[in-house]
């Protein structure tokens, strides 16, 4: 269910002393994406500012996004908590919504044992909705190894994993341990995308697909077909960007960049602040390398569902 670029999504805000949500941008921004044949979306990622948003802005983005959506590509909606009883409210919200599936961070700041993680992701499995976990050390202060993802594996609702480790190896030995097993290992890191699909993953939750949606689809199609030449030139004509998105903690780039193409971002949510200018400076280099026909978020009605040209079998 979960292949191919589906971009974490940021949550544009007004220019107002609350932020309040731009719920019209919001729409806007997700037709411009669908329009450049995205597999896939991810309201309520770190991406989109979750952390500060209130249980009813969260809701209301991912209804938002599930209705734009309007069923043309799977709705993974962000629904983590370091507190379990957060995470089943937000995922019992999902679900009711109509979600496809939640992503859910292991839960940062706690520091959980390995029997506290396997509770905390069998009870929010246990809601009837598919689940990917979402493993991303910097974030959370806590790998999640290998052997606990295989046993997770092995829950039905458990479909996946948003490997953010940074560590291919592991990502490497994630794969191989869950081959019996329906579930998918999706890159949690643009630059890592190419190589993960290499060993068998099936896509990448993507913070560069907000701003380069495109040539992202261009080359996660051509990796399934095994055009491995094309993939790694467009890896490497996008890397540039995949670098440009971390110049500064995530989203503050992200929102600057998609703010500069004309689309809805404006401003981060404290305690982040916005891109400085030399920062703005060399961010704006790097969107003129972006083709032009990439660089203008169209409000038009989005095409039928884009699948991947060839389906992953799976292991």
């Amino acid at each position: 269910m979960f292949e191919g670029v589906l971009p974490a999504i940021i949550t544009p805000f007004k220019r107002n002393s609350a932020t309040d949500l731009d719920v019209q941008g919001l729409e806007r921004n997700i037709l411009y994406l669908l329009s450049c044949g995205i597999h896939g979306i991810v309201p309520c990622g770190s991406t989109g500012e979750s952390a500060t948003l209130s249980f009813k802005e969260h809701e209301k983005v991912v209804s938002v996004t599930i209705d734009t959506v309007n069923g043309k590509v799977p709705v993974l909606a962000g629904t983590g908590s370091n507190n379990t009883a957060e995470a089943v409210i937000l995922t019992k919200a999902a679900k009711d919504t109509g979600a496809d599936g939640v992503l859910v961070i292991s839960p940062y700041y706690n520091k959980p044992n390995r029997a506290g993680l396997v509770k905390h992701y069998t009870k929010l499995a246990d809601l009837d909705i598919p689940v990917v976990i979402y493993n991303v050390p910097g974030r959370t202060g806590q790998n999640l190894e290998p052997d606990l993802i295989a046993e997770l594996a092995k829950h039905p609702n458990i479909v996946g994993i948003k490997e953010a480790s940074g560590n291919v190896g592991q990502i490497s030995r994630i794969i191989e341990l869950t081959q019996d097993e329906d579930f998918a290992v999706i890159s949690g890191d643009d630059s890592l995308t190419l190589p993960i699909m290499a060993l068998g993953g099936t896509g990448v939750i993507s913070v560069a697909a907000n701003v380069d949606p495109a040539r992202m689809v261009a080359m996660c199609e051509a990796a399934d077909k095994g055009d491995w030449k094309k993939a790694l030139a467009l890896h490497y004509a996008l890397s540039p960007l995949f670098r440009s998105m971390f110049i500064d903690t995530n989203p503050i780039p992200v929102k600057k960049a998609v703010e500069l193409m004309g689309m809805a971002g404006g401003p981060v949510r404290l305690p982040l602040d916005n891109l400085d200018e030399n920062k703005t400076a060399a961010l704006k280099k790097i969107l003129a390398t972006i083709p032009a026909a990439k660089k203008t978020a169209g409000a038009g009605s989005a095409g039928k569902k884009k699948k991947l040209p060839v389906k992953k079998t799976r292991r």
